[in-house]
Formats: structure tokens, C-alpha cells, sequence
């Protein structure tokens, strides 16, 4: 598969005062596609086709830069989900729905997904439940567990289980770019409508400060400049941690994260988090 592309080139006929601004929106959007299913050159795909028309794959391949032959798997990707359509012309011509019909199209078909597995709930429950218990220790794991998360969708089930959870305290580190992300996605306000003592520690510059609202205000701290900003974790009481593995390359449906309630762990991130707090500034 081909490197993601970051820019259409066919933006390289437009004034560079423009060209830039129009590249940062495809970007955003592709971003934001991402939430719906979309890897980042189905998103390209889709966006050239819905922006600039009808096309060949072969146009759609030399434009994008996309060997053929992922082109026309990417294509056939996007017929699937229902968002592109081909002519019977010769040669074949590919057309994208609009934006809002295409993300209606996106919603539905994840609807109809939530729907089936919420249908087959009771059946498996039923059928486990005719199982019967071969645990021979019934002993609860007192050595701690680790769980392996993947995409935004897992991530955003875990953050929001610790948030309501916690009972004492939420400490989290993340650079800017994080902490947008945890605002967009409703973690802040979220944590700020909890009675739970909240630290957080973040690389935010004074113009995105604004995302740490009410109570939040006085509990952020500006991660110190010796701190590489991959660093990235959400610590719950002193029982719970989820540790961000960060890379750069990665869409944001591939993220990985891992969640752990070892006491060692637990433990050293705490430590960690102490120590940077103690060196850090009030923003």
C-alpha cells in the first residue's frame, strides 16, 4: 500500500496563498471522515471525487498519486459503503455522493450494525448462559490486567468509564494536540462536572488555554519544554491507567492505546506524573 499522500497536487494550479488554507482543509476533513469508517485515502478518494466531479481511476491515480491498482481497490471500498457510484461508460467513470448524503449514508450503515449486534445480545447471552462454569480457581487475578485498545471509538468507552468512575482523582498528561482532542471530545467538560480532584498537565499554548473551562481552570499545569510531547496517559485514582502509544503516521481509527489496572504501573506513571508536576508552571 502507498504512503498517505498529504495534499491533493491538484491544488498546485491554485495561488499559494490559497493553496495552503484549501490543503489544511482536506486535511481536517479527512480527519473527520476517519470518525466515520474512512482510512485517510479512501477520505482523499472521496473528497477529489466529490469536489471535483466525475473522474477515471486512472485520472483519480495520477492526480492523487495512488498506484492503479489501490486505486481501483479504494474505488470499489467506496462502492461498497455506498458512497461512490460507476458508470457503464467506457472507460468507467466514478461519482461521489454529496458530503451530507454520503455521511447519512455512513451513519445508517453503522446504525444497521449497532442494530444487529443489539439483536444478537440476548441470543449469545442465552447460549452462554447454557455453558456450564469449568473454572477450577475461583479467585479473583490480584496480579493485574492489561487490555489492548484500538481506534476512537474503544478509547472513547474506556476514558468515559474512568471519568465516571473515578472517586478521587483524575491525572492526565498530553501534549496541545491531545488536549484539543479530549475537549472536542467531551472528556474536560466531563471531568469539570465531577466533584473528583482533577490535575492535568499539558503543553497548551495561551491559544487554546480556553478549552480548560470553570474548575478546570486552576488544575492545569504547562508540560515543561525538556518533556518530549509523545508522552501521553490518563491516570484514574491510583488503580487505573491508560497509556497512549503514540505514532505520528498512524490514522485515527488505528490508534492504540493500552489500559491497565496493575499496581506496579499504575505506580511508576504516578511517580512519573508527580515529578513533572512538581517542575511544572500553573498555565
Amino acid at each position: 500500500m502507498s504512503s498517505d499522500v498529504t495534499h491533493f497536487s491538484i491544488l498546485d494550479s491554485v495561488p499559494e496563498s490559497k493553496a495552503y488554507d484549501y490543503e489544511m482543509l482536506f486535511e481536517k476533513l479527512k480527519n473527520e471522515l476517519s470518525k466515520f469508517g474512512l482510512t485517510a485515502n479512501q477520505s482523499k478518494v472521496y473528497l477529489f471525487l466529490e469536489k471535483y466531479g466525475p473522474s477515471t481511476a486512472t485520472q483519480v491515480s495520477k492526480t492523487l498519486k495512488v498506484p492503479r491498482t489501490e486505486t481501483y481497490h479504494l474505488l470499489t471500498n467506496l462502492q461498497n459503503k455506498g458512497i461512490v457510484s460507476a458508470t457503464f461508460q467506457h472507460p468507467i467513470r466514478f461519482s461521489a455522493l454529496s458530503i451530507d448524503k454520503a455521511i447519512g449514508v455512513l451513519i445508517n450503515a453503522e446504525k444497521e450494525r449497532v442494530k444487529n449486534l443489539e439483536s444478537q445480545e440476548k441470543n449469545l447471552v442465552k447460549l452462554w448462559a447454557a455453558i456450564p462454569n469449568f473454572k477450577v480457581n475461583q479467585e479473583d487475578i490480584k496480579d493485574g490486567k492489561f487490555q489492548m485498545l484500538q481506534g476512537v471509538n474503544q478509547m472513547t468507552g474506556k476514558i468515559n468509564d474512568m471519568i465516571s468512575g473515578a472517586k478521587q482523582s483524575i491525572q492526565i498528561l498530553a501534549s496541545e494536540k491531545d488536549s484539543m482532542k479530549f475537549y472536542h471530545a467531551g472528556f474536560l467538560e466531563r471531568i469539570n462536572d465531577t466533584n473528583t480532584e482533577a490535575q492535568i498537565i499539558s503543553s497548551t499554548s495561551k491559544k487554546t488555554s480556553y478549552i480548560f473551562e470553570g474548575r478546570l481552570k486552576d488544575k492545569v499545569k504547562r508540560l515543561p519544554l525538556k518533556v518530549k510531547e509523545d508522552l501521553c496517559f490518563i491516570i484514574k485514582d491510583d488503580d487505573e491507567l491508560l497509556l497512549f502509544m503514540k505514532n505520528p503516521s498512524e490514522s485515527p481509527q488505528n490508534i492504540i492505546a493500552m489500559w491497565t489496572d496493575s499496581f506496579s504501573m499504575v505506580y511508576t506513571l504516578k511517580l512519573l506524573f508527580t515529578y513533572i508536576w512538581s517542575n511544572s508552571r500553573y498555565l
